[in-house]
């Protein structure tokens, strides 16, 4: 081993890109690659988001219009079919809750649960939701489950 073949450590050396500001014959000095003036060549620089180089942006472009309620509350909707699928398919015993839909995969963690009428329930199932919707209501019951609202 000799001084004209040393080496660095194989995954030691990380950056092989130019070192940009460090003087004028290094090629890349004076403005380092950012050219001349602009917001661009200043240090700080970010664009916004939406910016589209001053030109108004489409965001401020397009007509605001209509009502957003801020204390809408959303329902992750389950139709009875899809309770009737899980006690053919997945097992599902006597009772069927909140957790229970989460674990298999129906709803996330933080939705709230609402029962729907679509499909037919011939299982007697003690179900646990939020909403029900009375046809929901009425053939879990015409089953001879129960329908708990949380």
């Amino acid at each position: 081993m000799e001084l004209h073949n040393l080496k660095p450590a194989p995954g030691s050396v990380k950056s092989q890109s130019k070192r940009l500001g460090r003087g004028e014959a290094s090629g890349s000095g004076g403005t380092a690659g950012r050219g001349h003036k602009g917001a661009k060549s200043r240090s700080g620089y970010s664009r916004k988001i939406g910016f589209e180089g001053g030109q108004m942006p489409l965001q401020r472009r397009v007509p605001k219009f209509g009502f957003t309620n801020p204390n809408r509350v959303v329902y992750q909707g389950v139709n009875l079919d899809t309770l009737q699928t899980l006690v053919d398919e997945k097992g599902v015993k006597d009772t069927l809750d909140h957790n229970q839909l989460i674990e298999l995969g129906v709803i996330k963690k933080n939705d709230l649960l609402k029962v729907m009428g679509r499909g037919e329930l011939k299982a007697k199932l003690k179900v646990s939701a939020h909403k029900f919707t009375k046809s929901a209501k009425a053939a879990i019951e015409a089953a001879g489950g129960e329908a708990i609202t949380l």
